[in-house]
């Protein structure tokens, strides 16, 4: 069904290509009707607009809060044209139909990502937007309804080639219609239920803008995209700076590689990730220093993986990252030097992270059968008081420091988990294997084989500390990391076989701290 397009009804808050396409729609015979600061905007370009109050016979009340919550407008928004009754109410009450309706809604959304005050994030929630762009989408028949300047260009060529809207274009617009609404409900939900973070809530809700198609999934027969919270294009938390588009797979180890190396402030760090895995983490004083001892930990896996640093890009990091093949780079900027140097490379992917985005999102989400799985994120950290030791000889202070890197860095290693790790830097990562020893041999064959690509004849396990994402079920684990050349060992306890694990510690000579903190990753 197509209907020619006579009256529209334009009521927008982001007002670019406004004059554009309300121009085109005079050009075209079509009556403008507005609101307020949109009405304004109009008649600055001398373009006739009938304001919404001369048609509701009110004007706009409590500061702008009921404006088109009236029945002359929701009428000729929800008219269905094919029925006859519906005719002649309308003509009964002197109600002409609306044919287009173009809303974009007030920017919550933008206003919680600027960590408005509480009174201006509710003043921000649109309420006669949505409940006119739900009429308009229902009736879309009738009704066609643009809710972003994006479609504009589309909707006029379409008007000028045929002078109507047809079915498709206009079932079209109103999926992306309730899908704006939606998400918008979403993100206001999703802020209030913020204030409590204890609780999971009775009703949940996700939404969100497509901010970039993606060319397939993890596999290319699986199709993808990022949404985004944002109302906006690239409000992501962070700018693509060059390289080709980013895929799947490179957001999803971005986004753990940069998780990680948010945790690192007090001085330069670099995490390297690859298949959603820490290969390599590393602080030092200098960010050239942190890469390349991240980098030594696994420079075998690092090919092809994501680095994410700390510190913005300087040119000696961007030469010894140049120096093989990376997909990825994310840093909170670069010098003009480093972007020059990483341009002779235009594959390589270069993002900025925002500097007010959050390492973590507020909830963790997965899809399962029937449902979805929902967690808070976990945001626990670990100091010197949540420790406790429990072997006959406790760390010294250079072990201890180690030991909460290493936890640190465990907590973002799928489990299980276990890190070598000397002098704030990796030196062997075991992750994902269905047996804790299993991970503890693998790290430790990691830290061989590091060594020996190093021309070291000595395990750089040799002298480590080692931490498990959780506790060691049986001794045998801990009898590995000795037997690999570790001194001290952190984990979260609580087996029953506690004092087991302990005694074996004991008659290693091995240092061990309790947590009582387990961070597992699926």
């Amino acid at each position: 069904m197509s209907r020619p397009v006579r009256r529209a009804l334009l009521s927008v808050s982001d007002k670019t290509g406004l004059i554009e396409f309300s121009s085109s729609l005079h050009r075209l015979g079509v009556s403008l009707i507005s609101t307020g600061g949109t009405a304004e905007a109009l008649r600055q370009e001398n373009l006739p607009v009938t304001d919404v109050s001369q048609l509701t016979g009110w004007p706009e009340i409590l500061g702008g809060r009921v404006k088109t919550l009236h029945p002359h407008i929701h009428a000729a928004l929800l008219a269905d044209l094919d029925d006859d009754q519906h005719r002649r109410t309308l003509a009964q009450i002197s109600i002409e139909p609306i044919d287009l309706l173009v809303v974009n809604l007030y920017p919550f959304e933008d206003a919680v990502l600027a960590s408005a005050a509480f009174d201006r994030c509710i003043e921000s929630i649109d309420i006669g937007g949505p409940a006119m762009i739900r009429a308009a989408a229902k009736n879309h028949r009738n009704v066609a309804v643009v809710v972003e300047p994006a479609d504009y260009d589309g909707v006029i060529e379409e008007l000028r080639r045929t002078g109507m809207l047809g079915i498709e274009t206009r079932r079209m617009l109103a999926a992306k219609a309730f899908g704006r609404t939606a998400a918008y409900d979403a993100a206001i939900s999703n802020w209030f239920c913020s204030f409590d973070r204890e609780k999971m809530p009775d009703y949940i809700a996700f939404g969100g803008r497509r901010a970039y198609p993606l060319r397939y999934g993890e596999n290319p027969h699986q199709h993808a995209a990022f949404y985004s919270p944002a109302a906006k294009d690239g409000a992501a938390g962070w700018r693509q700076i060059q390289g080709k588009e980013l895929s799947y797979n490179n957001i999803n180890d971005m986004d753990a590689a940069w998780q990680c190396v948010c945790e690192f402030t007090g001085q330069p760090a670099c995490v390297i990730v690859k298949h959603a895995n820490p290969c390599g983490v590393a602080m030092a004083p200098t960010l050239s220093e942190a890469y390349l001892r991240a980098f030594a930990c696994d420079s075998t896996s690092a090919y092809g993986g994501v680095i994410a640093l700390n510190r913005p890009l300087n040119e000696e990091t961007a030469e010894e990252i140049s120096k093989i093949f990376t997909e990825v780079v994310v840093a909170p900027g670069a010098t003009e030097a480093a972007e020059r140097l990483l341009q002779r490379k235009p594959n390589l992917r270069l993002l900025f992270a925002s500097s007010s985005s959050a390492p973590h999102a507020e909830l963790i989400v997965k899809s399962a059968a029937g449902g979805l799985l929902v967690q808070s994120a976990d945001r626990k950290t670990l100091s010197r008081d949540d420790l406790q030791v429990v072997t006959q000889r406790a760390p010294s202070p250079a072990e201890l420091e180690d030991l909460i890197f290493a936890f640190t860095v465990a907590k973002h290693v799928k489990s299980n988990a276990i890190v070598y790790a000397k002098g704030l830097g990796t030196v062997g990562i075991g992750a994902g294997q269905m047996s804790r020893v299993d991970s503890t041999r693998i790290a430790a064959l990691k830290a061989n084989e590091a060594a020996k690509a190093q021309g070291q004849s000595e395990s750089f396990a040799r002298d480590s500390v080692v931490a498990s994402d959780a506790f060691f079920p049986f001794p045998d684990g801990i009898l590995a990391a000795a037997a690999a050349g570790a001194t001290a060992v952190i984990q979260p306890g609580g087996s029953i076989r506690d004092d087991e694990v302990i005694a074996a510690a004991d008659s290693a000579g091995l240092a061990m701290v309790f947590t009582g903190i387990r961070h597992f990753r699926h």
